[in-house]
């Protein structure tokens, strides 16, 4: 009966269901996509304190090299190499999530006229650009817990004469208290907390209010 049902279909119809009937059996055994765990940096601190300053800063996204430029977390075990955890991600990318947490830090020290992105249209009196050398989980030892390590370079620049007044290298580390991802994670906040506050409290206290 089946030959006699072939027999009166078209080549191309025969052909097309048979393929169909070799996917449907296949569509099984694919394998299903492995959606990442994602994780936040949420550093806790208390904001650099002092006097008010009486000028606006512009904070652009920071500058990283592909490897760091992702929603990856990284991590090495070498000088030569880098990789990241499997089945985790950052809920942005590095760079975005430093941009945020800036813009945060300076926002919470109540010391700041204005801050913003540098992309808001703010009509600032200085810009802060940063570069992100390292931000990644270092291991020593196979099994052993990661020591996070944070490193960025600051630079403060007068606007509109894009005059550079000041530099900064900020370079924090974290011992992550075990080697699982939520440990990890809670290592990278402290880091990256020490290394945000460190640049925010540097560059409050790097500019003269500028002339009117």
């Amino acid at each position: 009966m089946m030959k006699a049902v072939f027999a009166s279909l078209p080549r191309r119809s025969v052909l097309l269901g048979v393929a169909g009937v070799f996917a449907s059996g296949c569509s099984s055994i694919l394998p299903v996509p492995v959606v990442p765990q994602l994780y936040v940096l949420r550093p806790q601190g208390a904001p650099p304190t002092g006097p008010q300053v009486r000028w606006q800063l512009s904070v652009a996204a920071p500058d990283a090299a592909a490897s760091l430029d992702t929603v990856r977390i990284a991590l090495t075990r070498s000088p030569t190499t880098m990789d990241y955890f499997a089945n985790a991600a950052w809920s942005d990318r590095v760079p975005l999530m430093v941009q945020r947490l800036l813009i945060q830090s300076f926002d919470a020290s109540g010391r700041i006229l204005s801050v913003d992105r540098d992309t808001a249209g703010l009509e600032a009196d200085y810009l802060l650009e940063t570069e992100i050398r390292d931000f990644q989980a270092r291991y020593d030892t196979p099994d052993g817990a990661p020591e996070i390590e944070i490193g960025m370079q600051a630079k403060l620049v007068r606007m509109p004469q894009r005059e550079i007044i000041g530099a900064l290298n900020a370079t924090q580390r974290a011992r992550a208290s075990a080697n699982n991802l939520d440990a990890i994670v809670v290592a990278f906040n402290q880091a990256a907390g020490a290394a945000i506050a460190q640049i925010a409290a540097w560059t409050l206290s790097t500019p003269p209010a500028p002339v009117t």
